[in-house]
C-alpha cells in the first residue's frame, strides 16, 4: 500500500471512531486546508490550472462550510447556533464571489474567520479533555 492509500485509510477510519467534538475539528481542518490549496492556485500561471484549482478547492470548502451549517442544533444551540448560521452563509457567500471573479480576497477573509473557530473550538476540547482527565485529545 502506497503513502497516499494509507493516509486515506487512516483518515477514513478517525473519522469513523473519532467523537463529534473531533469530527468537527478535522471538518475545519480539511476546508482550512482546500482554502489553502485554493489560494496556490491563484499564483498558477496557466489559466486551465489556475482556475480548476481555485474552483474544485473553493468548492470542496463550501461543501465541508453547508455541512457545518446543516449540522448545527438550532433548538439546543440558541444564539450561538444562530451566529454560526450567519456566520456560515457569511463565508458562503464570500467563497462564492472570490470563486465566480477569481479575487482572493474573500478566501482570505474566510480563511481568518474559519481558522479562529477552528482554534476556539481546539481549545475548548483541550479543556474538556483536561476537565474529564484526558490529556491530548485534540
Amino acid at each position: 500500500m502506497n503513502a497516499y492509500n494509507q493516509l486515506k485509510s487512516y483518515t477514513q477510519i478517525a473519522a469513523k471512531t473519532a467523537p463529534p467534538g473531533v469530527l468537527i475539528l478535522m471538518l475545519f481542518d480539511k476546508a482550512l486546508g482546500s482554502l489553502q490549496t485554493a489560494l496556490s492556485g491563484f499564483e498558477c500561471q496557466d489559466p486551465r490550472e489556475r482556475n480548476e484549482t481555485i474552483h474544485n478547492n473553493i468548492r470542496r470548502a463550501l461543501e465541508i462550510i453547508r455541512f457545518l451549517k446543516g449540522s448545527l442544533n438550532m433548538e439546543a444551540g440558541g444564539e450561538l447556533a444562530m451566529t454560526l448560521q450567519r456566520l456560515y452563509f457569511y463565508f458562503e457567500e464570500r467563497l462564492v464571489k472570490s470563486n465566480t471573479k477569481k479575487h482572493r480576497d474573500g478566501v482570505d477573509e474566510v480563511i481568518t474567520h474559519l481558522e479562529g473557530l477552528r482554534n476556539a473550538w481546539a481549545t475548548m476540547l483541550a479543556a474538556q479533555g483536561d476537565s474529564q482527565g484526558n490529556l491530548g485529545e485534540a
